[in-house]
């Protein structure tokens, strides 16, 4: 018999626990500096409803350009009434709400004497661009806060480049064949240019999230742009929201990444570590080119909660304008998925459909603590203390089979926290 007690937080830097993995965004970016900009981090909102789609972008770079540029791929031209700034809090809100989690058990007396009731509680983790040629049309041009925004159409993907290579940014080598395919779908460009001397209110360590709002009957992240920038395998956390259910690819897998397996309590202590590891095997085991579910559930609850529950104020300024400005009826639903994608493995750009599939969802690892007391004074007390062993060797086998851990060091670790085998 348990009883659960509490949540751990984990308490690490940017949207995932992936330490050295270079982390990707769906467009490229474009420098004035000749130092190359690499991307190193991105999380994507997306809220959809009918074909209304409201795509939030929050990303970071390596370097120190004094200016640079966003290129996104969109499937219409964008009005400055479309676009807007979101608070990088809000974001790292949802980030927070919906990451891998460890909750923490302790087993209760197995004896039938009654024991004092303990009590559930949880930790919550704290500009005037040169002339276009012929085949490059400018269809829009203006400013929201920090960002210089230009909307591009073409016809020619040299041309775009050349053209935005006249204006002061080095396209990076490669970009042309991408480029040249967007244009064969009839899509435009989204250039978002940053002066990073006008960035404020902005402690983060991300540029200020941008939102852009667009009608498309499309239900799609471009991604292979991202790779332009990449120094290796990129990473991406999208999360979207939508009225009724689960969202998933449709031209890739859609793979539940692996949750409730209970492993040994040292665990706690290197989550991280052990998600990062956890999510290296399932990517290899799944040839590299599947989508991870981390997360679906109704914005209205959560059980456990890694975070406070997103406000309608927020959930609005993301783009689930659904949502009622008063009150709590939060009737959206929030799906997480990982994706680490390169060339080879991920060719096409993801496409998504919302599912009516509710269904909660949520990667959750559980360590078990073991009763102290003495419990040679009744036989089921004696029972229990001779099938611990049993116990912990199916919470190593599990973490070994988890991560790919060397079995001898998952007994090490576990012998020093009093779960040791014999």
């Amino acid at each position: 018999m348990t009883k659960k007690i509490r949540v751990l937080p984990v308490a690490l830097a940017a949207l995932l626990f992936v330490s050295q993995t270079a982390q990707a965004f769906c467009g490229f970016y474009v420098a004035t500096s000749s130092e190359p900009l690499v991307n190193r981090a991105s999380r994507v909102v997306l809220a959809r409803e009918g074909n209304r789609t409201s795509i939030t972008m929050a990303s970071d770079v390596s370097g120190d350009p004094k200016e640079f540029a966003m290129v996104v791929p969109v499937p219409t031209v964008i009005r400055r009434e479309q676009v807007s700034i979101v608070r990088p809090d809000t974001v790292q809100h949802l980030v927070d709400y919906t990451k891998p989690r460890i909750v923490e058990y302790f087993d209760e007396d197995p004896c039938p004497e009654p024991e004092p009731e303990r009590r559930y509680s949880m930790a919550v983790p704290a500009p005037a661009p040169a002339a276009a040629p012929a085949t490059v049309r400018v269809e829009a041009q203006f400013a929201v806060e920090e960002y210089d925004i230009v909307v591009l159409s073409a016809t020619d993907s040299g041309d775009l480049i050349r053209y935005l290579n006249r204006n002061g940014y080095k396209i990076p080598p490669g970009a042309e064949e991408t480029v040249n395919s967007y244009l064969g779908q009839d899509m435009k460009f989204f250039v978002a240019k940053v002066n990073l001397n006008r960035m404020r209110n902005n402690t983060s360590g991300f540029l200020r999230p941008i939102r852009v709002d667009y009608e498309s009957p499309k239900f799609m992240l471009p991604i292979r742009l991202g790779t332009v920038n990449a120094t290796g395998p990129q990473e991406m956390v999208v999360l979207t929201l939508t009225r009724r259910g689960r969202v998933e690819t449709t031209n890739y897998r859609t793979q539940r990444m692996p949750t409730d397996i209970e492993v040994p309590v040292f665990a706690q202590e290197e989550f991280g570590r052990l998600y990062d590891a956890a999510f290296d095997r399932a990517h290899e085991q799944a040839g590299r080119n599947a989508v991870f579910l981390e997360y679906a559930w109704n914005m209205g609850a959560c059980d456990p909660c890694a975070a406070p529950n997103l406000s309608n104020a927020e959930l609005r300024e993301l783009g689930a304008t659904w949502v009622p400005e008063q009150g709590w009826q939060q009737n959206a639903f929030v799906t997480r998925l990982h994706v680490r994608y390169d060339r080879e493995h991920f060719p096409e750009d993801l496409a998504f459909q919302e599912t009516v599939d509710n269904r909660t969802y949520q990667v959750r690892l559980v360590t078990r603590h073991a009763y102290r007391g003495d419990t040679s004074v009744c036989r089921a007390g004696r029972a229990y203390e001779a099938g611990l062993q049993a116990r912990y060797a199916q919470w190593a086998s599990n973490l070994e089979r988890l991560t790919g851990w060397s079995g001898a060091v998952v007994r090490h670790r576990m012998a020093g926290t009093g779960q040791g085998l014999r």
